[in-house]
C-alpha cells in the first residue's frame, strides 16, 4: 500500500491548497488502481478530503479505487519523510520505524517552528495498523533522504545526513553503523549532493534513485553554466567509482532536469500564509524540480511534469527502465511549489 497525507499547510500550499488537493486526488487514485491508499486527514478536513478523493477517481475514470481515509492530524503533507520507514526480513514480516522527525533541521534550519504533530504519525499509522514500530526516536531523519535497492545498498547524500540539523552528535561512520542497524543494509553511497537549493538540506530522493538493483537515475544537466551541473557531476564520480553490496558496479542513467528553472511567480506569492517561525517563499526563487522523484506503484510509474520541453523525455526514459508498469504522468507544479513532489508526498507499505 501507500500513505498520503492531506495538504491544508497554509504556508506550504498556497490559495487554500486547492489546486495542490486536487492533485493529490489525481495522485491517490492512480496509485489506488493497484495497491491501497491510506489518506490521513485533518479530522475536520475528512469530508473535505472524501469529495476531493471521489472527484479525483472519477476523473480518472476508474471502477473500484481502494483508498481508506484516517483521521489523523499532521503539520504538514510529507508522507516520505514523516511516516514511518518499512523494513522487512526473510520471513516476510513487516516492521515500520519511527526516526525522529524536526522539520528538516529543528531549530538550526528547520523550515518550521512546530512539528510535534508530523512527529507522532509514524508510530501512531503502524499503531491503527497493527504494525509493529522501532522506536528509531534517537535519531533524526527522514524517508526522503534515503533510498534502497532492496538487496542491501543504500543511496545518500553528505549534504543532508551531515547537516548540523540533524544529527550533528554523531560522526559519518556512526551515521552510518545507526543505517546499517536499522535498515539491514551492508553498503551506504554517499553522494555529495542533491539538487541545488533543495530546501531538505538535498535529499537524495530527489537527485538519485534506484530503477532496480545495479541500476539508478541521476538528476542531470548538460549546461555547464547551471550550477547544478557541478552537483551532479560530483555525484556522477562518486558512482563512477562505487560498487554496490554485492560488488556490482552501478549503471547510471542521466535524467535531465526541467531545462527552463521551475520558480516562485509573483502570482504565486500572494497565496501563502505563514506562521511564524516559517520559512517564507521569494519572487524568482528556484525550486529542486527533478523528474527522478517519481513513484513506484505496483502497476505504474507516476512521473512529475512541469510544462517542460524535458517532460516527454523524462517519460520515456523511464517507460524504458520501467516496461512492466504503465508510465504515468502527472502535471506537478502545484506540488513543487509546497517544495517537494511525488515521491516526497507518498511513502511505500510492502506487503
Amino acid at each position: 500500500g501507500c500513505i498520503m497525507l492531506w495538504p491544508k499547510r497554509p504556508g506550504s500550499w498556497p490559495y487554500g491548497a486547492h489546486a495542490a488537493k486536487r492533485v493529490f486526488a489525481e495522485i491517490a487514485a492512480e496509485i489506488a488502481r493497484s495497491e491501497k491508499v491510506y489518506m490521513l486527514a485533518d479530522p475536520a478536513l475528512v469530508e473535505e478530503a472524501a469529495d476531493y478523493l471521489l472527484q479525483g477517481r472519477n476523473t480518472r475514470e476508474q471502477g473500484q479505487s481502494s483508498i481508506v481515509l484516517l483521521p489523523i492530524e499532521t503539520d504538514d503533507a510529507w508522507a516520505r519523510d514523516i511516516g514511518p520507514t518499512f523494513v522487512k526480513n526473510a520471513s516476510g514480516e513487516v516492521r515500520g520505524i519511527d526516526w525522529q522527525f524536526n522539520a528538516w533541521g529543528g531549530e538550526y534550519d528547520g523550515l518550521y517552528a512546530n512539528w510535534d504533530k508530523d512527529d507522532a504519525v509514524a508510530p501512531e499509522f503502524c499503531g491503527r495498523l497493527g504494525i509493529p514500530c522501532y522506536d528509531a526516536h534517537d535519531f533524526v531523519l527522514e524517508g526522503g533522504s534515503i533510498h534502497c535497492d532492496g538487496e542491501g545498498t543504500l543511496l545518500v547524500t553528505e549534504a543532508c545526513l551531515l547537516s548540523p540539523g540533524r544529527n550533528p552528535q554523531l560522526s559519518k561512520t556512526q551515521i552510518e553503523q545507526k543505517l546499517k542497524d536499522y535498515l539491514g543494509v551492508r553498503r551506504v553511497i554517499w553522494l555529495p549532493h542533491g539538487i541545488r537549493q533543495d530546501e531538505t538540506n538535498e535529499h537524495v530522493d530527489n537527485a538519485c534513485a534506484f530503477v532496480k538493483p545495479g541500476e539508478v537515475v541521476m538528476a542531470w544537466t548538460d549546461d555547464e553554466s547551471d550550477p547544478q551541473y557541478a552537483y551532479s557531476r560530483a555525484c556522477m564520480q562518486v558512482l563512477e567509482q562505487e560498487t554496490d553490496a554485492r560488488g556490482r558496479r552501478i549503471t547510471v542513467h542521466r535524467l535531465p532536469i526541467p531545462k527552463n528553472p521551475i520558480c516562485i511567480t509573483a502570482e504565486d506569492l500572494p497565496g501563502y500564509q505563514y506562521e511564524e517561525g516559517e520559512a517564507e517563499r521569494t519572487e524568482g526563487e528556484r525550486l529542486a524540480a527533478s523528474y527522478v522523484n517519481f513513484y513506484i506503484a505496483n502497476g505504474s510509474v507516476l512521473v512529475p511534469q512541469f510544462g517542460d520541453e524535458n517532460d516527454a523525455y523524462a517519460a520515456f526514459l523511464l517507460a524504458r527502465l520501467f516496461p512492466e508498469r504503465r508510465i504515468v504522468p502527472i502535471y506537478a507544479r502545484d506540488i513543487i511549489l509546497g517544495g517537494g513532489n511525488i515521491h516526497c508526498i507518498t511513502q511505500q507499505i510492502p506487503e
